[in-house]
């Protein structure tokens, strides 16, 4: 394609991208705001031979359509259809799954490395947005490739600012030169030259810092060993193509600085990005509905927190919020708004996050932090060396757990329950509903000692938190059916599946409440009066509550046949939670059957039969 016909391409793919999502719902103001920089990208490059790695991965629609999945993307993060963000395989032009942030950096010189030892000749490019740039992980790949000198590209798209007359004349002027290959040659020419005149060599790399410096903000790079090139406008193609081609063949480690606008293009998504981040279905034309004047909505466990945060500060001037970038997604926004002085953003730094908290609960303060289950997986170091070892008073509030849903296998909580319960001086709790998710908060907060209370994406049944701190006795779990033969120990968000499951069984139910420390009097008395008893979790099974009820039972010497029931050992694909839930049986039929089958292949033995063998 020539290129005086790729402005009219960009225009038509962003018209194509914004009515796509608008009918199927996904991430919209990302992908918008990377139209120019993804065309540019792939009409320079020899892709996927130069492997292209999207950090996170949000952004990644536009790569999708241009790469020969145009008409499949009505289906993204749907059951059976595309996957969310790049996924190794979905397609060849997808380099390095993602889904977590600050990853590509680290990728791309993984495979610029790997393309050096088997000979081969190639361009590694990471494109990676300036929230991603907050992570420690981003600066430790940074440091590491400058002392390499490997053909890495490094693309730092920054989207917080908007591209002044200034910036989109001087700067890309400046960016053309520094970037040409008359530049390159001189400079590179110069260094072997000067070698042998140290003092003046000195000289000239700090008047070439000078200049750089006066004019665009990349000393820091260039200590780190890089060539800064930038800022550029990132949705001028002319000036990206032009600065690409020059790029193309400079050898050793460089970083772009492209200044692009998240939602470019759809006047709703530039004015509100946060708000057109992540979408459902909409009318392009009138944007997303505001909420005032539609029915209220069932609250979600995430309300419930937001909630409870804001009423639990204003009782305890102790109380300290920390999220890792997710105040809207974690619900902070009341409690950033009320108590700004004792609201902290840390950022795309989860590990920063949990050692920031046990800092300031080793001084008597007592932090909140918030966080996706999936997220704090990046920090459990952080959990076990700086918080349960000192056996500090933090409370996780860790949302999204269990299945999630569109996002897939990247954001599930599969694992959180697992993880957790090995660590010494923890109390992990899982609430059944939304009343007892806001007892379970005040409990962990009050705890003196490591707490978290695990809950899952979306509204449970609708029950009523009320505005009370109270609290729950720690490590009791209560019967909430009485039945016969079958015992039912359920852990969290699957207790009203159970229970329905339940009335066809005539099962005892128990809603356990605490993974640890278990109810472990609750459960000898089960096993003592019932021919079965069945653990049921949305959490992985290998390591998580029904591991710790078999643990304790064989402890004690109880023979009771035990049926563990959880997500399967494989990672969950994307589609709806109900979707998910149904595919790992862990809805009121897939929990009535797998019941039913297990017994019928005579696992279960007669009460009587087994207190004769006794």
């Amino acid at each position: 394609m020539p290129e005086s016909q790729l402005p009219q391409l960009a225009s038509e793919l962003r018209e194509f991208i914004l009515e796509s999502v608008s009918q199927s719902g996904g991430h919209l103001a990302s992908g918008l705001g990377v139209i120019e920089l993804t065309i540019a990208l792939h009409y320079v490059f020899d892709t996927p031979n130069d492997p292209l790695v999207w950090d996170v991965g949000h952004q990644c629609y536009p790569h999708k359509v241009l790469t020969g999945r145009r008409e499949q993307l009505t289906t993204i993060r749907q059951r059976g259809g595309l996957a969310g963000f790049p996924n190794i395989d979905e397609s060849e032009y997808d380099a390095f799954g993602a889904g977590h942030s600050s990853t590509s950096i680290s990728a791309a010189l993984g495979m610029a490395i790997a393309a050096r030892a088997q000979g081969k000749k190639q361009k590694a490019i990471a494109v990676i947005g300036d929230g991603a740039m907050t992570a420690g992980m981003a600066f430790e790949a940074l440091n590491h490739a400058g002392g390499l000198k490997e053909d890495l590209l490094v693309i730092l798209n920054d989207n917080d600012m908007s591209i002044s007359p200034n910036v989109g004349g001087l700067s890309n002027y400046f960016t053309r030169v520094l970037s040409s290959h008359l530049y390159s040659t001189v400079r590179e020419e110069s260094k072997r030259l000067l070698r042998h005149l140290p003092p003046i060599e000195e000289f000239a790399r700090r008047a070439e810092e000078h200049m750089k410096g006066m004019v665009m903000p990349g000393t820091l790079f260039e200590e780190l060993g890089f060539n800064y090139i930038g800022p550029v406008d990132g949705h001028s193609l002319p000036t990206l193509l032009r600065t690409l081609k020059n790029l193309r063949d400079m050898p050793g480690p460089i970083l772009l600085h492209a200044v692009t606008k998240k939602g470019k293009g759809y006047h709703h998504a530039e004015r509100e990005p946060v708000r057109y981040h992540g979408v459902g279905q909409f009318d392009r034309h009138a944007g997303i509905p505001s909420s005032s004047g539609k029915a209220a909505a069932k609250k979600t466990y995430t309300d419930v927190f937001s909630d409870w945060l804001c009423d639990q500060a204003a009782a305890d001037a102790r109380l300290m919020g920390i999220t890792p970038a997710m105040r809207e997604g974690s619900g902070l926004v009341a409690f950033s708004e009320r108590f700004p002085d004792r609201y902290f953003d840390v950022a795309i730094a989860e590990q920063h996050a949990l050692t920031l908290a046990a800092g300031m609960a080793i001084r008597g303060s007592k932090p909140v932090v918030a966080i996706y289950s999936t997220f704090l997986q990046r920090a459990y170091d952080q959990l076990i060396h700086d918080i349960a070892l000192q056996n500090l008073p933090v409370l996780l509030a860790i949302d999204r757990g269990g299945v999630v849903g569109p996002d897939g296998p990247t954001h599930a909580g599969s694992f959180d329950l697992a993880f957790l319960r090995c660590v010494p001086n923890m109390v992990i709790m899982a609430p059944a509903d939304e009343a007892e998710c806001r007892q379970m908060l005040s409990t962990g907060f009050r705890h003196n000692g490591p707490a978290a209370v695990r809950y899952p994406r979306g509204a449970g049944i609708g029950a009523e938190p009320g505005d009370t701190l109270d609290t729950l006795p720690i490590g009791k779990g209560e019967v909430v059916r009485k039945g016969s033969k079958i015992a039912l120990l359920v852990f969290g968000a699957p207790l009203p599946a159970a229970l329905e499951a339940a009335e066809k069984l005539d099962a005892t139910v128990a809603n356990m409440r605490f993974v640890k420390p278990l109810d472990e009097a609750l459960i000898l008395d089960l096993a003592a009066n019932h021919d079965h008893l069945v653990t049921i979790e949305d959490g992985c099974i290998a390591g998580g509550a029904g591991s710790a009820v078999n643990e304790q039972l064989n402890q004690t010497g109880m023979t009771t046949p035990l049926l563990n029931l959880g997500l399967p050992d494989r990672f969950l694909a994307h589609g709806n939670r109900e979707e998910l839930l149904a595919d790992a049986g862990l809805d009121a039929e897939g929990i009535y059957s797998r019941i039913c089958t297990h017994i019928a292949a005579g696992n279960c033995i007669p009460l009587s039969s087994r207190i004769a063998s006794r």
